[in-house]
């Protein structure tokens, strides 16, 4: 039992460091049955995984008829070559304390500040995530 814990706790390390240093990932949502796939940047507390973005856009209105997303991050150039999926659901909050903690001058391009009120987070809860180090095996943690 104790090896089994201890394992999952070095995976969970290798996921959140991966996640911290990958800044941006794919995320994938369901429009219309069909899957849409797009950039975004990420911001992640451990395994909490946010998303800034407006609340205008397609893929709020896609997450409001289907929550389910996946996200791909980690291979890409400047990347650590680490692989991460994330299969998980997402929920699109404002709330202000995290609206704050995540602002950053890069988002200034696309809304006035914190407060903006088209300034929303999407709050991924990840279900299961493969993790694939550089020339490591996948292994899986699920929730």
């Amino acid at each position: 039992m104790g090896t089994a814990t201890q394992n999952r706790e070095q995976l969970e390390q290798s996921i959140i460091k991966a996640l911290k240093h990958n800044p941006y990932c794919s995320l994938g949502t369901v429009e219309g049955g069909k899957p849409k796939v797009r950039y975004m940047a990420l911001f992640n507390n451990g395994l909490k995984i946010h998303l800034a973005t407006n609340r205008k856009t397609h893929k709020v209105e896609e997450l409001k008829d289907n929550p389910n997303v996946y996200l791909l991050l980690g291979y890409e150039a400047g990347g650590t070559k680490e692989v991460v999926e994330v299969e998980g659901t997402c929920e699109i909050t404002k709330q202000e304390s995290l609206r704050h903690e995540l602002w950053n001058d890069e988002l200034k391009q696309w809304f006035s500040g914190p407060d903006d009120p088209d300034y929303v987070i999407l709050d991924i809860t990840p279900a299961r995530i493969e993790y694939t180090g550089q020339g490591m095996e996948r292994q899986v943690w699920e929730k």
